[in-house]
């Protein structure tokens, strides 16, 4: 938790300093290429300073890794700072993932729901008339002597 707020309030001092120390404030690899190779460095020197220097630099195989571990960490963490910052992946489509879901939302309303899907109907093509069917063609008289619904 504690390291939590060191890290904002390091990130908040940073805000106003230049690119390169914002970017070591905020990145971790550059800050672990920089440990590395500190760490490299102060070995290798160390064992050059124990003994014989020059016979040190041409056999020590021990040295020659250190000083090579140390030379790529630099090497590491000076090509990220000359990147610059790294820009922050943006999350796409927000707005977009919006409007895609209100249409699949609509659609599933129209299919699913037989009053809404009326309304829009009516909306878009005026409502229905209702009507009564009344025949302009009087039935056929009955003949004579039979009543209608009667059986023989």
């Amino acid at each position: 938790m504690a390291a939590k707020k060191q890290a904002a309030k390091a990130r908040r001092a940073a805000a106003g300093a230049s690119p390169y120390v914002q970017r070591v404030v905020e990145d971790a690899e550059l800050r672990e290429n920089v440990r590395v190779a500190l760490e490299n460095a102060k070995s290798a020197f160390g064992r050059l300073t124990n003994g014989k220097p020059a016979a040190k630099v041409l056999d020590d195989k021990k040295l020659h890794k250190e000083m090579r571990q140390a030379a790529e960490a630099l090497r590491d963490a000076g090509q990220a700072l000359r990147e610059g910052p790294k820009k922050q992946k943006r999350r796409r489509g927000g707005f977009g993932k919006l409007i895609l879901l209100a249409i699949i939302g609509g659609g599933l309303a129209l299919a699913l729901s037989e009053g809404l899907r009326n309304k829009v109907l009516d909306a878009l093509f005026g409502a229905e008339e209702e009507f009564d069917y009344t025949s302009t063609t009087s039935p056929a008289p009955a003949p004579a002597g039979e009543t209608v619904g009667s059986s023989t």
